[in-house]
């Protein structure tokens, strides 16, 4: 009996942060850049009070987290997108402005989705080089072609923690085409306080050509949830939204997405952890003689070329005593592991477990 013939369609697995290794539930995850100190006890006590009652549909249009977005940030609430997760605003981009033979640019060490969204809708990905993993602007510029639609950038970028400072940023979009889209994936700017780097959000909110996308999947610690917005001007915003899946975030997870960001205590909270944890990674691991970049985010980028053990080795070694990082084989970036910052106890435990291994 024949089934029915798919379409060809070009793409790239995307690996997840595992969360079991060798089918066995591990104890501590830092695999995913997940939040250290979790959701805020607002967002989980709304979500458990909206979540008793599952036969409603929610709101289509998401206008109530909408108006607390657009309260919060001082924003136009007719230019924001609601996505399952930024993850879906990628994939609404490209389908709404890529075509076979376009072009998209993106940093050669950056987020697998912007490529592979961009490569299933028929987009060629030209890939602009990095100096010591920071994003160059200048060599985006020289890739850029007559057939260039899309520039992809997260800054601070995922995996190498770096960012682009506030004049290059402005640069970049100055000497870009008008018609070429810049997307800015602020995933983690909550982060950083370096007085240099800017959101994309504060630098490019009143521009036309230029797409910022946010998620509730880190600093506010609803990963589980789904829940992304974006920012652009209503032209695109508009054309964005024939495309979007009717009642794509489910009721709970508007509900406890606007309690989440009313509470900005919380989120300082997660900030001072963070970067307490940063600095005590940083110098330990120096110590350890494992080089890193100091981190402006929640995770750090680990190299071992000057240890006496493979970065493989080292992360079936820590899988095997219960802790996941990630490994960044898919990002072609060699002998180096992701790892995200977490409670207390799990980073003590992270560098008790790392001091094992490699016997210092």
């Amino acid at each position: 009996m024949g089934l029915p013939k798919p379409n060809k369609i070009v793409g790239i697995n995307y690996i997840a942060g595992l969360s079991s290794f060798k089918r066995k539930l591990v104890k501590i995850k830092l695999s995913a850049n997940e939040s250290a100190l979790g959701p805020s006890p607002r967002a989980i006590k709304e979500y458990n009070k909206i979540s008793k009652n599952f036969k409603r549909y929610p709101d289509t249009n998401g206008n109530s987290l909408k108006n607390v977005i657009a309260k919060k940030f001082k924003l136009d609430r007719n230019r924001i997108i609601l996505g399952s997760g930024s993850d879906q605003i990628f994939e609404l981009i490209c389908r709404t402005y890529i075509k076979k033979g376009d072009e998209v640019i993106v940093p050669r060490y950056s987020f697998i989705i912007y490529r592979l969204y961009s490569k299933s809708n028929g987009a060629k990905i030209i890939y602009s080089k990095e100096n010591n993993f920071k994003v160059s602007v200048k060599d985006i510029l020289s890739k850029v072609t007559k057939k260039t639609k899309v520039v992809f950038l997260a800054n601070p970028n995922n995996p190498t923690g770096t960012f682009i400072n506030k004049i290059e940023l402005k640069n970049l979009r100055k000497k870009l085409r008008n018609d070429i889209l810049l997307v800015i994936d602020d995933a983690y700017f909550e982060y950083v306080q370096q007085r240099d780097y800017s959101s994309g959000l504060k630098l490019f909110s009143k521009y036309k050509n230029v797409l910022i996308t946010r998620t509730f999947s880190k600093i506010y610690g609803l990963a589980g949830l789904r829940v992304g917005w974006g920012y652009s001007s209503k032209e695109i915003i508009s054309i964005l939204n024939q495309i979007k899946p009717p009642f794509n975030i489910n009721r709970p997870a508007l509900f406890a997405a606007s309690a989440a960001v009313k509470d900005s205590n919380w989120l300082k909270k997660e900030i001072k952890h963070i970067n307490k944890w940063s600095k005590i990674f940083f110098n330990t691991f120096k110590k350890m003689k494992i080089e890193t970049n100091e981190s402006k985010v929640n995770f750090l980028l680990v190299n071992f070329d000057r240890v006496n053990i493979s970065s493989n080795k080292v992360f079936q070694k820590l899988a095997k005593s219960g802790i996941l990082v990630r490994k960044m084989d898919i990002y072609g970036i060699k002998n180096s592991l992701r790892i995200t910052i977490g409670k207390s106890e799990e980073n003590k435990k992270l560098i008790i477990s790392l001091k094992k291994i490699l016997n210092v």
